[in-house]
């Protein structure tokens, strides 16, 4: 079970590593749409 457990803050990690450059993005643009709708 702890091995599963590490592996899946592994993949979270990565997720969240992996989400900065692109999910940075996409945020701020639909940071701007929002912005732009209000």
């Amino acid at each position: 079970m702890s091995q599963s457990k590490s592996q899946e803050e592994r993949q979270w990690r990565q997720r969240k590593e992996s989400q900065h450059p692109h999910g940075k993005i996409k945020s701020l643009k639909d940071l701007s749409n929002e912005t732009k709708k209000q």
